[in-house]
């Protein structure tokens, strides 16, 4: 969905009377715009890369681990997913097959597996991302010191308001 389009939909029937909460329906909207986007792209990024959210995702956080110089284990990658350790070998099996990953035993326990991300993969994650990434930082560098600070917190306070809603709820 265009920008466009949602702020021509304002009226959608969860939001009440437009003429009282339109400032709040812009933001919503533009919030959205924004998600349909980012999930467009990772839609792209996965598709280029022949991989799953979740391989893609644990892929990420490999390198991001490595990055700081932090040894990723198999139940670590499970704990962070929140996926189980069957699902975990799995995927891993995939992952080494293609080339992303390799298991190899944790220097200082050689009981133990550890999992790194392959050379080749950190530059396919860093040459699909990383255009992304500049535009994205381009963009949020733009802001001035107080308006990255209203940005963030209400970043931060529509995210806690998310997390608190129950799956439950009716």
């Amino acid at each position: 969905m265009t920008l466009e389009k949602a702020q021509e939909d304002r009226t959608g029937y969860w939001y009440g009377d437009p003429s009282q909460v339109a400032k709040a329906i812009d933001v919503l909207n533009a919030l959205r715009a924004y998600r349909s986007s980012e999930q467009a792209m990772r839609k792209r990024t996965r598709d280029s890369m022949a991989m799953g959210e979740t391989d893609l995702s644990a892929l990420r956080f490999l390198l991001a681990a490595e990055k700081h110089g932090r040894k990723v284990s198999p139940s670590d990658i499970a704990k962070r997913l929140e996926i189980s350790t069957p699902s975990v070998t799995a995927m891993l099996d995939r992952l080494e097959r293609s080339g992303h990953v390799e298991r190899r035993p944790d220097p200082d326990d050689g009981r133990r597996l550890i999992v790194v991300a392959t050379v080749d993969s950190d530059s396919e994650v860093r040459s699909t991302l990383g255009e992304m990434h500049v535009a994205m930082m381009d963009v949020a560098e733009e802001l001035s010191p107080q308006e990255a600070a209203v940005v963030e917190r209400f970043l931060r306070r529509m995210a806690e308001a998310v997390a608190t809603v129950s799956a439950d709820a009716h």
